[in-house]
């Protein structure tokens, strides 16, 4: 009978929920969704100096954003303390472990004296075989491992391939330490055997690791799971991941104005190639994802291509879909809640309106929202530097014409506000785009937006003549002339 495939995301509450932790988490969901097996969730919490409530709060919250679900209850490794003990007392009692004495003060010795002699097995093993009742006073033992002086600890890692240690190199490795606590080598190997997990897919950084517990799993008698250690993620220069090239928390991203499907696909793709495809719905990832297809190079973090895909699904994303994306994003980013109070009804209407230009320029959703400014800016809308250089006096004379040509239109489409823009260009021998390009900064403060017919459109006829109207009173206000003459047809309404 074949075994149901039982992996498991074990994540340690002493920060946020990292990338490279994100993308562990991912390959065990894809691996267990991909065989009607489950992905469970274990909080290794052991650490309470450094376990925090808010660290586990992010690691869900961010597992739960990227869409990444487990299944039961998420299980924490520090309620599970006393069965950790019940085990490393049962291995006590078959003589698979050992107390031992040896003070701080001697086994600094030891390692000191490994170290000179180029040993990597740095205690010596002198309570192997002693009795208690040869104990010191007072101090209180550790429980040891009885691991197997010589010989070899072997793994068949579906990633790594065959990995081997001389056992002649392996301490005999603490199990509980001498308040009674359980080490986490205990701890993983006895919660991951009490949970039934079948495949540890992990990070390379835990191969050492593997060892150790392998040499748990066969002191109890227990059958291994499969180990599949992936290599971890770098810098697109080659060096460890750090805060500069991405190594920031799953929060970030989504403060960053990231969808959750293209950091999925991202991840997906960072280690793992299927052929050629670069972009995966989620059903496919979960039909292709194997682990013989992960390589054993680190991946290359590529922030620029993180990027590009996001732009990918913000385009193929429904608008509704986005505006929906949009207020979910806005408790998130420093200026959400002010947005949040004007997102009304005509608001999240002319969102939608606009959507279509908007999503084909940005590539986050920040970017999104900030390119969609101009729709819910107050006037007088702030002009940014390069769009005010556009507004010259001649511009603004050449505004108040255009208003009046404007303001005739009705109906008030994209349509026809294009073609009494065209016609009032044509009638004073402009071209279209130096009649666009100061409207556009008049309309939205900068030198790029969508269409600028669109955007005449999404905004309305009242608040386009109002736009134009604020510009044209700054000239009058001013009352600077020309700074080099123009053409009476250019700048008159006649």
């Amino acid at each position: 009978m074949t075994k149901t495939v039982v992996t498991r995301f074990a994540p340690s509450p002493t920060g946020f929920l990292h990338i490279g932790g994100a993308r562990t988490a991912l390959f065990n969901w894809l691996y267990a969704r991909g065989r009607g097996g489950k992905m469970l969730l274990r909080i290794e919490d052991t650490d309470r100096e450094r376990s925090t409530q808010a660290a586990i709060d992010a690691i869900l919250d961010g597992l739960s954003w990227l869409g990444i679900d487990w299944d039961g209850d998420a299980i924490y490794q520090f309620s599970r303390a006393a069965r950790h003990r019940e085990v490393a007392e049962g291995l006590l009692a078959s003589g698979g472990a050992y107390l031992c004495y040896a003070s701080q003060a001697e086994l600094d010795e030891m390692r000191e004296k490994a170290r000179q002699e180029g040993r990597t097995r740095l205690y010596n093993g002198g309570w192997r075989d002693r009795h208690s009742s040869e104990a010191p006073e007072g101090v209180a033992p550790v429980v040891r491992l009885k691991s197997p002086l010589t010989g070899e600890t072997v793994i068949d890692d579906q990633v790594q391939g065959r990995v081997a240690w001389q056992n002649e190199h392996l301490d005999d490795l603490v199990l509980l330490r001498s308040d009674g606590t359980p080490t986490y080598m205990l701890a993983v190997v006895v919660d991951d055997h009490d949970m039934g997990v079948t495949h540890i897919i992990r990070g390379d950084d835990h191969l050492t690791n593997a060892a150790r517990q392998k040499q748990i799993y066969d002191a109890l008698g227990w059958e291994a799971p499969i180990m599949a250690h992936i290599p971890l993620i770098h810098g697109p220069d080659g060096s460890k991941l750090s805060k500069r090239h991405g190594a920031l928390g799953v929060d970030a991203y989504r403060a960053m104005g990231f969808l959750p499907p293209a950091v999925r696909n991202y991840l997906v793709r960072l280690g793992w190639s299927h052929g050629d495809q670069e972009i995966f719905s989620t059903e496919e990832m979960i039909a292709a994802f194997d682990l013989p297809q992960i390589g054993r190079s680190p991946a290359r973090f590529d922030f620029a291509k993180l990027e590009s895909l996001n732009g990918h699904y913000l385009r193929a994303a429904s608008d509704r879909e986005l505006l929906a994306d949009i207020e979910g994003l806005l408790p998130y980013i420093a200026n959400g809640p002010e947005l949040a109070a004007k997102l009304d009804a005509p608001l999240r209407d002319k969102l939608l309106a606009a959507m279509p230009g908007l999503k084909e320029r940005a590539k986050t959703l920040i970017e999104l929202i900030d390119q969609a400014r101009y729709l819910y800016a107050e006037r007088p809308l702030p002009v940014e530097e390069k769009a005010q250089a556009l507004l010259t006096a001649e511009a603004r004379a050449m505004l108040r014409g255009l208003a009046g040509a404007l303001a005739e239109v009705d109906p008030w489409t994209a349509a026809t506000t294009e073609a009494a823009i065209r016609s009032f260009a044509e009638s004073r021998a402009l071209k279209l785009g130096a009649v666009a390009q100061p409207l556009r900064a008049a309309l939205t403060g900068r030198t790029t937006s969508p269409g600028i017919f669109d955007v005449l459109a999404v905004l309305g006829k009242p608040e386009c003549l109002a736009r134009i109207g604020d510009q044209a009173e700054a000239a009058a206000a001013v009352g600077a002339a020309p700074s080099r003459p123009a053409p009476a047809d250019t700048i008159s309404g006649r």
